[in-house]
């Protein structure tokens, strides 16, 4: 695939600092370098030595392990922007990457925040008011409420909307503060509370809406891109159904159960919220699609995806290039919607006990990542970097490209037999047993199949 690179020139003696680690922060550094723009590198006792310290241009040091007082402390994250006169901030995915707090804080300091502006962020950081914005762009949502509920409020809905329903946190994500309520039995004061509890300390909120339980959906989304003057591109679609615990690890790119006439329904619906809500640069518009093909939205995503490379093979594009591009009021190399060509597949490689899916932190002792045509691995590891307890157990993406499904998959499946990762336990196994599965193959696989094969032994 060829990938667009934007002249060099334009953006010589810029300087970004990425306000991340791990593989996002070596993705971000490498378009970066291409680009001939200088980067700072901020990091923690635990990462003192990492990759992404060694390859960027400069770097800060913000803390203590503990990510509370290093990558999501914006008081010394401020310090780092001051001291080392960036131009602008990439915050990656995850820690502060949707924080409207931190977005603010850069734009207050006169440097260019890469991402969606802070006014979109706050905005869309209340799942019901994006789920208002939706219903006024003319996209339609899962049955449910538009408001915070109380318990008693919950009783009452709970028989309008019949269950099964999930009870959501408004400022949640990741399936915490989530409970699924399969009889009104299930639905106690004490359960509602423990729900409400766990949105308040993950999110520092306790607000908790209602919505309708839909019967084995696929996850469906649509990768987009608003420019500088406000104009909106769908950069094809990803499916993200083989989910464990409700958070993704298989990707791919086209879905199979999108056919030409939804795709064109999604892709429209995504650009129609983006441009309601007032969004800007690289996001993505996240959807549920019933056994009936309905489709229905339930949330943006306002940052870079971890599984953007899919899109990237299958469109020959640069996401992080089209942010900075976005982000310092460039032309984009892009002037209409694209539909995926060929087939991506991206597997993630987690640090975890292939069995009980715990995490497994520790040292790596042997590593071996081979380099092959059409096999992209998006890591930052080598042998002695230690994988920390305090950070997400995500430590490397293996992508394949295939002229189709069939072929995609199985150089995917091939590589991950031929990848040496020792002194951790890690998930593949795990990885090799659900794409061998009759339901990946197939693609008639939704979000609940890995549940259900783990509570089945299978």
């Amino acid at each position: 695939m060829v990938i667009f690179y934007m002249n060099e020139s334009s953006l010589i003696g810029k300087k970004v600092l990425i306000a991340n680690r791990g593989e996002i922060a070596v993705r971000i550094i490498k378009t970066c370098k291409k680009l001939g723009i200088k980067t700072v590198a901020v990091y923690s006792d635990a990462d003192k030595n990492a990759m992404h310290v060694k390859l960027a241009d400069e770097s800060f040091y913000l803390g203590p392990s503990n990510p509370l007082k290093s990558y999501l402390n914006i008081e010394r994250l401020s310090e780092a922007i001051k001291s080392t006169g960036v131009d602008a901030v990439h915050p990656g995915y995850g820690f502060l990457a949707e924080s409207f707090d931190f977005a603010r804080t850069v734009e207050n300091l006169g440097v260019i925040w890469i991402g969606p502006p802070a006014k979109a962020l706050e905005k869309l950081t209340s799942k019901v008011l994006s789920r208002k914005i939706a219903i006024d762009a003319g996209v339609p949502i899962i049955p449910g409420t538009l408001e915070t509920v109380t318990f008693e409020k919950a009783q009452i809905l709970l028989e309008q909307f019949k269950p099964p329903i999930i009870l959501k946190a408004d400022r949640g994500g990741g399936g915490k503060g989530t409970r699924i309520i399969h009889s009104p039995e299930q639905l106690t004061p004490e359960l509602f509370e423990a729900v409400s509890r766990e949105a308040f300390y993950a999110f520092g909120n306790p607000g908790i809406y209602i919505e309708k339980l839909l019967y084995k959906p696929k996850h469906i989304e649509v990768q987009i891109i608003v420019d500088a003057n406000g104009n909106a591109y769908a950069l094809g679609e990803r499916e993200c159904s083989i989910q464990r615990r409700q958070q993704k690890i298989i990707e791919e790119a086209p879905s199979p159960a999108v056919n030409d006439s939804i795709r064109k329904r999604i892709y429209e619906y995504a650009k129609q919220y983006a441009i309601k809500a007032g969004y800007k640069n690289a996001g993505t518009v996240e959807f549920l699609m019933d056994t009936q093909g309905n489709i229905y939205f339930l949330e943006m995503n306002k940052r870079i995806q971890v599984e953007h490379p899919v899109t990237e093979l299958t469109t020959g594009l640069d996401i992080v290039e089209l942010q900075l591009l976005t982000a310092f009021n460039k032309e984009l190399p892009i002037s209409n919607d694209l539909y995926p060509k060929g087939h991506a597949v991206e597997a993630r490689i987690y640090a975890e006990d292939p069995s009980t899916l715990i995490p497994s932190p520790g040292s790596i002792t042997e590593l071996s990542i081979p380099i092959e045509s059409d096999i992209r691995v998006d890591h930052a590891l080598e042998v002695g970097t230690y994988i920390s307890p305090y950070y997400d157990p995500l430590i490397a993406k293996v992508i394949s490209y295939g002229y189709n499904r069939e072929i995609a998959i199985s150089k995917l499946l091939n590589y991950l037999f031929k990848i040496k990762i020792n002194g951790i336990k890690t998930n593949i196994p795990f990885l090799v047993n659900i794409i061998n599965k009759g339901e990946f193959k197939l693609g008639t696989y939704d979000t609940t199949t890995v549940d259900f094969m783990m509570r089945e032994g299978r």
